[in-house]
């Protein structure tokens, strides 16, 4: 075992012939890593920080090179342990190693879509039809609030959401948002499904690091549902509530529906968030005020 991590040392991740992962070896593997990145975070021994980053790097190489033989070490492995906390390190490998990100039909990975309706032939199309229910969903809300409205305002209203049902049903419901088959420009994953947490509506990015790949396999699908589409202007505190005032006292103004629905629909206004970055207090941020309102168009064309 020390020759071998040796060998490891100084030729990086090797090949599965020089660089063996039976029980014993992975188990090996386990306590390096796990004295690396102790040596790491607590510093007690600490060598010089780039011979540390590069053992880590050398260390995750040499799973990801060699997932399959890992995975089934690792199983034979979780058989028998019994500390909690061994436990969830080698539960979490099998699960991260344990993947068919690559595979899109459903012949090719039958367990991605255990408990989906038949209807879903391809992982694609369920993520597109899961950011479609979400965005539906926004829609209903803002239908819903009609009730709302002051009664002279009400067909006025009731006009904008049918504008705006159009818009959405001309692009598809944004579905593109969770379709890693789509255009870079208009996806919020990488072209493997690897989809980043963009933080909380008051930073620029996610302090964790939060990332995620449904596509991977069922568990991650289904953790992918507790992620949010979060509106930086809330939806039900700021922005449905002003379009419904703004109609209300347009006072022969066109409302600008197509700025509310770039709020209310759009990646111009939604952040992609892990749960724990979706702070559910007051945003305290409202409409823009110059932007509600346009001149008056002699139809109301879709764009």
């Amino acid at each position: 075992m020390a020759e071998r991590l040796r060998a490891f040392r100084l030729r990086g991740c090797g090949s599965p012939q020089k660089f063996g992962v039976a029980a014993g070896s992975l188990r090996g593997l386990l306590r390096k890593g796990c004295r690396l990145l102790q040596v790491r975070a607590g510093g007690r021994g600490a060598g010089p920080q780039e011979r540390t980053r590069l053992d880590i790097e050398r260390f995750l190489a040499a799973f990801c090179n060699q997932s399959g033989a890992v995975v089934e070490a690792a199983q034979k492995l979780l058989s028998d342990e019994r500390a909690p906390r061994r436990q969830k390190l080698l539960a979490d490998l099998i699960h991260n190693l344990n993947e068919n990100i690559l595979a899109e039909d459903k012949e090719d990975d039958e367990k991605w879509f255990e408990g989906l309706e038949c209807r879903f032939k391809n992982k694609s199309s369920y993520m597109r039809y899961s950011c479609e229910s979400r965005i539906r969903s926004y829609m209903k809300e803002v239908s819903r609030f009609i009730s709302n409205v002051h009664p002279t305002a009400r067909d006025a209203y009731k006009m904008i959401i049918d504008l705006m049902s159009e818009k959405l049903k001309s692009v598809k419901y944004n579905g593109c948002y969770f379709d890693r088959r789509e255009e870079e420009a208009v996806r919020l994953c990488t072209m493997e499904g690897w989809f980043s947490c963009q933080g909380p509506f008051d930073r620029d990015d996610c302090p964790c690091k939060h990332s995620i790949n449904p596509y991977s396999n069922r568990e991650s699908r289904i953790l992918f549902s507790t992620w949010n589409l979060d509106h930086i202007i809330e939806k039900k505190r700021a922005v449905v509530p002003e379009l419904a005032e703004a109609v209300k006292t347009r006072d022969g103004r066109e409302v600008n529906w197509e700025y509310f629905y770039q709020l209310l629909f759009t990646v111009d206004n939604l952040k992609l968030v892990h749960i724990a970055c979706h702070k559910k207090t007051n945003h305290n941020l409202s409409c823009d005020k110059t932007k509600i309102y346009r001149k008056r168009k002699q139809n109301h064309k879709i764009s």
